[in-house]
């Protein structure tokens, strides 16, 4: 995708993090918004930022685990702008801690936003694009899913989270080489960051009240909630400089984006692992305090 002004880019999660810093860059770009947020109050001033710049920009409250809201979300920027050229499937919560002490409820939440909220955007938007670049030769049309470094990798007491990601990061694949069976108008990426400050350390604050779990959180989701806030808070590259990055990818028709391509060593260790059949490696190879720590917390 080469062409950006006048483009129609509709972006989940884009009242905070990555969702924000798209909607910045497209805004520079000429591009009109179409915004969606769970969380109303900050979808409401940033439509108005946004706004006050002279951008169009509309905002739809959507939770993206619901797949009705996610076709409203749709025939919003359908009825607003009438057609789509930019998708950032961006919405994300995080959860930790031991595998087996998620609860259902943690697996519903962590599930719907981040495996269903794609799905679900893929699902509903794919086939307007197509309909768009059927009738246009010259339409181009994008999807950006936005998945982890926790979806090519599996650290320990993060196994909700990495679940899901993974999803993304299988569905992101499979949805490229559909794609090319049917089109060459509409590209995708699968975006996969490491540590960086946006915000999702804190998701939970956004989390349904029927979803929430009524027993207090487990020593294991203890530790993983004080080593993801200490993770991501000190990560040094900004959602600003990664969505940079995304926006070059989008221009090169760039599948895999990646915030710390410096950090693929471990992934590269794992396919290694996977070819020679060899059981999963130690991912605290050279962090052995990081190890011992760990098993410290959660043991007493």
């Amino acid at each position: 995708m080469k062409q950006f002004e006048g483009r129609v880019a509709v972006i989940t999660g884009g009242a905070s993090g990555f969702g924000k810093e798209f909607a910045k860059l497209g805004a520079g770009l000429g591009m009109k918004l179409v915004l969606a947020d769970v969380q109303q109050d900050a979808l409401d001033a940033t439509v108005a930022e946004f706004r006050a710049q002279g951008t169009p920009a509309i905002g739809v409250r959507t939770d993206v685990s619901r797949a009705e809201q996610v076709q409203a979300l749709a025939d919003a920027a359908m009825a607003e702008f009438g057609t789509v050229n930019l998708l950032f499937n961006n919405a994300g919560v995080g959860a930790g801690g031991l595998v087996w002490e998620n609860s259902l409820k943690d697996w519903d939440w962590v599930l719907g936003v981040n495996l269903y909220g794609v799905i679900h955007g893929v699902r509903i938007f794919t086939p307007l694009m197509l309909e768009a670049a059927a009738r246009d030769p010259g339409y181009e049309g994008h999807i950006v899913n936005t998945a982890s470094m926790a979806g090519l990798l599996n650290a320990p007491a993060m196994g909700v989270y990495n679940v899901s990601k993974h999803g993304v990061v299988a569905l992101s694949e499979s949805l490229y080489q559909d794609l090319s069976l049917v089109s060459e108008q509409i590209r995708c990426s699968v975006l996969c960051p490491y540590f960086v400050p946006t915000g999702i350390h804190q998701s939970h604050r956004n989390r349904p009240a029927d979803l929430a779990n009524e027993a207090p959180p487990t020593r294991s989701q203890l530790v993983s909630q004080a080593m993801s806030d200490k993770a991501v808070t000190s990560g040094k590259v900004s959602a600003a400089d990664v969505a940079r990055l995304t926006f070059e990818a989008i221009r090169e028709e760039q599948f895999y984006i990646y915030s710390h391509p410096h950090a693929l060593g471990p992934v590269q260790q794992r396919f290694e692992d996977v070819v020679g059949q060899r059981n999963p490696g130690d991912p605290f190879t050279g962090k052995p305090d990081v190890r011992a720590g760990l098993v410290a917390a959660l043991r007493g």
